[in-house]
């Protein structure tokens, strides 16, 4: 593509913008706020059951160990275009220098409706768990949306100030779900397992690709599809260790290590902890606890929570059920401000850069994005409350339709997000000529080719178990306008770009080019200006 330049001929000044705190947080602090996103106890608790009873069956901790190496091979070329663009927006300002600005549009805005629509699912699981969780302890009934309204509160007054003051709290929550976890995983393991031992021939790799037994009689029918899906479900959000890229000490190197640790880590510890869970309960008691015989499928780790640790210890691990949501909802949250901030302050439209590109005088913090994030987030929520009835088969509105529905909203548009950001990996290295001092056979081509083709599966299997994923809020108007809602956003993308690329060039040239000066690529002639 060749240069756009301005009637005088030369290069459009980019505007000054504001920027966040640099050097605010260093590599355990984006460590802890990337995987809080992926919100290990939730994950676990969450989606290990489904995995479970109409997944892999007892294959889980395989499918586990399958989505570790696509999710690392992915990662490779996501570090490898991290080391040189330092950008808030990640995918948006990534995409938008590997295939230009179009696609970084498109590719920015599905990312950033995904951070968004995440926080309100968490929001909706964490009311689900504070609300059964208090009045398990005696505690009063109250409607969930008294907890979720709490929740989008303290996430705002904790989103509008340093960015350090909720890297702390992520890490004190994180550190307490992965004792709790980790204390329960040893206590199966020195014990030696449940009735059938600890099982090991269950992280055979080709179990990740085996399906539980069906059960005609409960209409119940395994998928190994399902189990796949569920579990690359467990990791979103580790990727968001980019977007805090500008706010870190030392980018170049922190962002890639923190993305390969907490890939690497995370699926390390999914895979154990997933496998003793299964060893603690035994083979045929894990697959009928996860169907429901108990009439909970989280008993499948609330149960040896209690007989292999103790009662004291299933009384924290449910309050972490809350804390471990809250988090994951608080990480979510700053990603989606940064993302927003990061659209606004590149001036697309007349004011944006004052209002949602400013940050605040004194936290450095992207306050303006952070208020209309919340204040979306509690318009979802408060659409759910007064607009989905609960049914018979999905009582809890919170947890079916807000949480379950928002979370498949927001993972399609991420792993589509996923997929077209390792194509531009190997564009941007490999088409355009960027930095042939990074470019390799390996890192910049054939594994983003295979994160590619891996994250395209996914999104097919997502696609083609669209509604078993919804469950029972498939009933939902919301679970049908999915597809919609997702093309409204491409279409809106390409549209905007469209019209910014016919009648302002120099808008257009900005769009996802907003990075780190010492970061900025140099300039090929086969590409379009990258300055910030």
């Amino acid at each position: 593509m060749s240069t756009v330049e301005s009637k005088s001929g030369q290069q459009p000044a980019a505007p000054e913008v504001q920027r966040l705190k640099s050097g605010a947080i260093g590599l355990f602090a984006v460590l802890f706020m990337a995987v809080a996103n992926a919100a290990p106890i939730t994950a676990m608790t969450g989606n290990v059951p489904i995995v479970v009873g109409y997944g892999n069956g007892t294959g889980v901790p395989a499918a586990y160990l399958f989505a570790t190496i696509v999710l690392s091979i992915f990662a490779v070329g996501y570090t490898a275009m991290a080391r040189h663009i330092t950008a808030t927006g990640a995918f948006y300002g990534f995409i938008s220098h590997g295939l230009g600005q179009l696609w970084g549009l498109v590719s920015g805005l599905l990312a950033t409706v995904a951070y968004i629509v995440f926080e309100a699912s968490l929001i909706g699981i964490f009311a689900s768990f504070a609300k059964t969780t208090v009045e398990t302890f005696g505690g009063p009934e109250l409607s969930w949306i008294v907890y979720a309204l709490i929740g989008i509160a303290a996430i705002a007054l904790l989103g509008y100030f340093d960015i350090e003051i909720s890297g702390r709290v992520l890490a004190v929550f994180l550190i307490t779900e992965i004792v709790i976890l980790g204390l329960l995983s040893l206590s199966v393991l020195i014990r030696g397992g449940g009735p059938d031992g600890l099982m090991a021939q269950v992280l055979n790799p080709a179990n990740a690709f085996t399906a539980v037994a069906d059960d005609p009689a409960a209409a119940i029918t395994g998928s190994a599809a399902i189990g796949l899906f569920f579990a690359f479900w467990s990791w979103v959000g580790f990727e968001t260790t980019a977007v805090y890229g500008e706010e870190s000490k030392d980018p170049k190197k922190i962002i890639p290590r923190a993305t390969m640790m907490a890939v690497i880590g995370l699926g390390v510890f999914y895979t154990i902890v997933s496998w003793l869970a299964i060893a603690g309960n035994g083979a045929e008691q894990s697959v009928a606890i996860s169907r429901g015989s108990t009439g909970n499928p989280f008993d499948l780790f609330f149960g040896i929570t209690d007989s292999y640790v103790g009662g004291w210890a299933l009384v924290i691990y449910k309050v972490l059920t809350v804390l471990g949501s809250f988090a994951c909802a608080l990480a979510f949250h700053n990603a989606a401000s940064r993302y927003i901030y990061a659209i606004g302050r590149e001036g697309l439209t007349p004011g944006l850069r004052r209002t949602l590109g400013a940050t605040h005088g004194t936290h450095k913090s992207p306050h303006i994005a952070s208020i209309t994030q919340s204040v979306i987030c509690l318009l979802i929520t408060l659409a759910f409350f007064a607009l989905q009835e609960p049914t018979e088969s999905a009582p809890d509105v919170a947890y079916f339709y807000l949480y379950g529905l928002m979370a498949i909203l927001g993972t399609a548009m991420i792993l589509i997000v996923q997929t077209v950001c390792s194509i531009a990996v190997i564009f941007y290295f490999h088409v355009k000529g960027n930095h042939p001092e990074t470019r390799h056979w390996w890192r910049t081509l054939v594994a983003p080719a295979i994160g590619a083709v891996g994250m395209g599966y996914v999104v097919y299997l997502l696609v083609d178990n669209l509604e078993f994923a919804a469950g029972a809020a498939a009933d939902s108007p919301v679970f049908h306008a999915i597809p919609y809602i997702i093309g409204g956003v491409v279409l809106f993308g390409i549209v905007i770009g469209l019209i910014l690329r016919s009648k302002d060039q120099e808008r257009y040239q900005r769009i996802g080019r907003v990075v780190m000066e010492e970061d900025a690529p140099p300039r090929t002639s086969a590409e379009e200006p990258e300055r910030a």
